[in-house]
């Protein structure tokens, strides 16, 4: 089971990782691993092959009842109403300020006798705080309490990923040839429940075809009870297709170079849609009101004085997080995120800087530590997978 001592909280995995040799770190209040030997070489699995994470530091928080998709379009920023039943949306959930509270994935589940059901999956560090708001916003809505239930079973459920071009390969050893392909035709951003043959039982488990790392793959939730044992069979399933225990530090490269946002970096309350570039994923075509929808329309009217863009560095040293960005020498932005690219073979960077340079092409500079350096502004994302 997952624990928490003073030291910090534990995935059920973690004695998985220590096994493997893993270097750790904290994330969100977890000891997570940060990488198994190699960051460099796990990043290029998973752009080559497989690699494998472990996710039980996130979220997961289950929503049902008659009005679940009413009360998840007041709640959040998209439309989940329209997501059909088994598929997935990406999401955000903002204050009444518009500010980012987190980004989210909802799945909606097949309904039940209770009615709708949808899972929502939060960051790590912010789950807590994501079950809260849905937990008050349920009692508080417009027009009094919407009937759902808001149910947080982070702390029972691993999650497990598999992310890389042999992903597919690797899951159809563990499920059932009359399952093959129900996994071989899952849609991205899709999910289904799909038998598991592991540890001499079969376990019937929620498969997503959802990911970080910008490549095709997986993420499977499990209980805790059972996900050591899933882990160890993934690795034995995937060892002849080069599929590699991935950390941390990898995920970290891997979704910069897809040039997806990470809360605590790119996203936070401080930050609107807009600012993100994620002014798509508020929906003002709702008829009903949702948290935060004064104040968002309010800042698309304004339009932001910032905006978030990719950095494509011309020399060799990379930019880190909270670097200056600047133009002729006068500071016009900060890096959020930073790093070689491992697949591309350049620095690259993400950076909010100020609206009116945030074209493609636009040439800037990154003070690295007392030298500016050349960075060229560059449409996102830098990573394309081809198949």
């Amino acid at each position: 089971m997952s624990t928490e001592t003073a030291t910090g909280r534990y995935t059920a995995l973690y004695g998985e990782h220590q096994k493997l040799g893993a270097s750790f770190t904290d994330f969100g209040g977890w000891q997570m691993p940060l990488k198994y030997g190699s960051e460099l070489a796990e990043h290029r699995a998973v752009r080559a092959t497989a690699g494998l994470f472990d996710l039980s530091h996130m979220g997961e928080i289950w929503v049902e009842g008659p009005v679940a998709a009413k009360f998840l379009d007041y709640a959040l920023v998209g439309i989940l109403g329209a997501v059909a039943a088994g598929r997935a949306k990406y999401s955000l959930i903002c204050n009444a300020e518009g500010g980012i509270i987190d980004d989210l994935i909802c799945y909606r589940r097949p309904a039940t006798g209770k009615g709708d059901r949808y899972l929502v999956v939060p960051n790590a560090g912010n789950a807590a705080t994501v079950a809260a708001a849905l937990a008050e916003r349920a009692v508080s809505g417009p027009a009094g309490a919407f009937e759902v239930t808001v149910t947080d079973a982070s702390a029972a459920t691993s999650l497990i990923a598999v992310q890389g071009p042999e992903s597919v390969r690797i899951l159809l050893k563990l499920v059932p040839a009359g399952q093959h392909d129900t996994v071989r035709r899952m849609k991205y951003y899709a999910a289904d429940e799909v038998e598991f043959t592991f540890a001499s039982g079969a376990h019937r488990l929620l498969l997503a075809r959802t990911g970080y790392t910008g490549e095709d793959g997986f993420e499977l939730y499990v209980p805790n009870e059972a996900a050591a044992a899933l882990w160890e069979a993934l690795l034995e399933a995937g060892r002849d297709a080069g599929l590699a225990a991935a950390g941390l530090a990898c995920r970290d490269s891997l979704r910069l170079e897809a040039g997806m946002p990470l809360y605590g970096n790119e996203l936070s309350l401080q930050v609107t849609p807009f600012e993100a570039g994620l002014g798509p994923v508020v929906s003002f075509r709702k008829e009903s009101d949702f948290v935060g929808r004064a104040a968002l329309e309010a800042r698309r009217a304004q339009g932001p004085a910032r905006r978030l863009v990719g950095l494509k560095g011309l020399g060799r040293r990379a930019a880190r997080s909270h670097y200056p960005v600047l133009k002729d020498g006068a500071v016009v932005g900060e890096v959020t995120s930073g790093a070689p690219s491992p697949t591309l073979g350049h620095p690259v960077a993400l950076a909010y800087v100020d609206a009116g340079l945030a074209g493609p092409g636009t040439r800037l500079e990154v003070d690295l530590r007392g030298k500016a350096e050349p960075f060229e502004v560059v449409e996102l994302p830098f990573y394309r997978r081809t198949q």
